[in-house]
């Protein structure tokens, strides 16, 4: 099974990638609200996201819209 990880920083933007494309995959997303979970920056970074909204599957990371660069999270 394919591993999803939507990570995001809860803007509009982000909520509207979150119901329109995490909610409507079959397999299990984990969502990452960066701005509440900013321990996990780092493996953000780590596995490529460089904006959020961003999915990532199975290794590959997927740039949706553009809500926030991960820089201004920090």
């Amino acid at each position: 099974m394919s591993k999803a990880v939507f990570y995001h920083a809860g803007c509009p933007v982000c909520v509207s990638a979150e119901h329109t494309v995490a909610d409507a995959l079959k397999t299990p997303v984990e969502k990452v609200h960066l701005g509440e979970a900013r321990g996990r920056l780092a493996e953000a970074e780590r596995l490529g996201v460089k904006s959020v909204p961003a999915l990532v599957m199975d290794g590959h990371v997927f740039h949706i819209n553009h809500g926030a660069d991960l820089s201004a999270l920090k």
